[in-house]
């Protein structure tokens, strides 16, 4: 059985498309085109299922069709409307890329001056050109490279140097 701490959120399943079972996949991650994955993993009513992918095509930058073995007829892709799409972590792990945005929610924050733990990431907000890590606390920390000592992708931690009094702001 497939956790969710195993796996991160990359996008939404849409509408199916045409008659032989292609879905269309609106993603906030290409992670799936990055690294060689055979599969992608499905949020079925709360069940976390691995679908095998025949093949996808891109649309656009945030959307592509994708063709999932054993899903062939229009009624069954549109049964996947809606579904949260997921990537595994561990496949994300393995590959020599920079790690996405979308895999660091969930990971720990460290401030490196005390090495205190300061949050876990919930959310990551890019509505802006200044990137910001959400926690779960609702505080807001900058996801600037400059401020990123360590990436420790098997921890699941990320330590920072964070600037002085940016931990007490509030909304």
């Amino acid at each position: 059985m497939i956790k969710q701490e195993e796996v991160y959120r990359i996008g939404r399943l849409g509408k199916a498309h045409g008659v032989k079972g292609e879905v269309s996949f609106q993603f906030d991650d290409d992670i799936f085109d990055q690294i060689d994955a055979d599969y992608l993993v499905l949020d079925i009513e709360g069940i976390l299922v691995p679908f095998f992918m025949e093949e996808y095509r891109f649309r656009n930058d945030s959307v592509c069709l994708v063709k999932f073995c054993d899903i062939d007829t229009q009624q069954q892709a549109s049964e996947l409307t809606g579904c949260d799409v997921y990537f595994p972590r561990a496949l994300a792990d393995e590959a020599d890329t920079v790690p996405s945005l979308n895999s660091l929610v969930g990971f720990q924050i460290v401030d490196a001056k005390g090495n205190q733990a300061v949050g876990r990431i919930a959310a990551i907000d890019d509505q802006t050109a200044n990137i910001l890590f959400e926690l779960e606390d609702g505080r807001l920390i900058p996801a600037n490279d400059d401020l990123i000592t360590d990436i420790d992708m098997s921890k699941q931690q990320i330590t920072m140097t964070i600037p002085d009094g940016l931990l007490d702001l509030r909304d």
